[in-house]
């Protein structure tokens, strides 16, 4: 099996501010797919490798991923989801990062993406963390409606956005986006993780919730449990 992690292309926000995805929110779901034994893949807006953000290399899994030369070829190396088969995947990720919020609605060939694999079997999964739940806005459900609609989620909150300086530069609150699209929107304690199941749709409010929902995702996904220390011990690939 093999799982596909979403990221951002977007390079800076209004105003200069660097963006990009959030690096965390790639790596924890990374090493829960290994620790499941499953293969990955990285799809991006734009191909080649994303800009990151985020970065800290004195967390072991954020280190491992950024010195495993598997990870980096792939980066270097990501496609666009046009060019992706929604039927290869048994779960999707979706990074966050403020650059999220930027490319990842507006971008037709990920929402055609998402809606392909969420329609096209019952056992797909998707776990979106943080401003990486923008990608759902626009998604239309198999009956033609929004697919958050009705659903219990959560995402960064306007409390988070205030707090580290962006609620005047970004372009709307999530918060806001969800409920306009009839999404049953909840918000936990700010900067602690707080993770909403709705069925298959798993949602991760802030990089803090992002361990939480990748073994939450992935556990689904696979029908296992992942090993007590998927985030610090190795785990090999699926497939090389």
């Amino acid at each position: 099996m093999k799982g596909l992690i979403v990221l951002s292309s977007t390079e800076r926000l209004p105003g200069g501010r660097s963006a990009g995805f959030w690096l965390p929110e790639a790596a924890y779901p990374w090493r829960a797919l290994l620790a499941a034994g499953w293969d990955f893949e990285f799809t991006s807006t734009r191909a080649g490798r994303p800009p990151a953000g985020g970065v800290d290399r004195s967390d072991p899994p954020q280190r491992m991923f950024l010195e495993d030369p598997v990870v980096q070829d792939r980066l270097e190396n990501t496609r666009t989801p046009d060019l992706l088969c929604p039927d290869d995947y048994g779960i999707v990720f979706v990074a966050g990062g403020h650059g999220a919020i930027i490319d990842l609605p507006g971008d037709a060939r990920l929402v055609r993406f998402l809606a392909d694999y969420w329609a096209g079997r019952d056992s797909a999964v998707i776990a979106a963390v943080c401003h990486g739940v923008a990608a759902l806005l626009d998604v239309p459900g198999p009956d033609g409606t929004p697919l958050v609609s009705g659903r219990r989620m959560t995402a960064f909150t306007q409390e988070e956005e205030r707090a580290v300086g962006l609620d005047r530069i970004v372009p709307y609150f999530l918060g806001e986006a969800l409920a306009e699209r009839g999404a049953r929107y909840e918000a936990g304690d700010a900067f602690r993780s707080h993770v909403v199941a709705d069925g298959r749709l798993i949602t991760g409010q802030n990089p803090a919730s992002t361990a939480d929902l990748a073994r939450t995702g992935v556990e689904l996904a696979s029908g296992r449990p992942l090993p007590r220390h998927w985030l610090r011990r190795s785990a090999p690939l699926a497939a090389r």
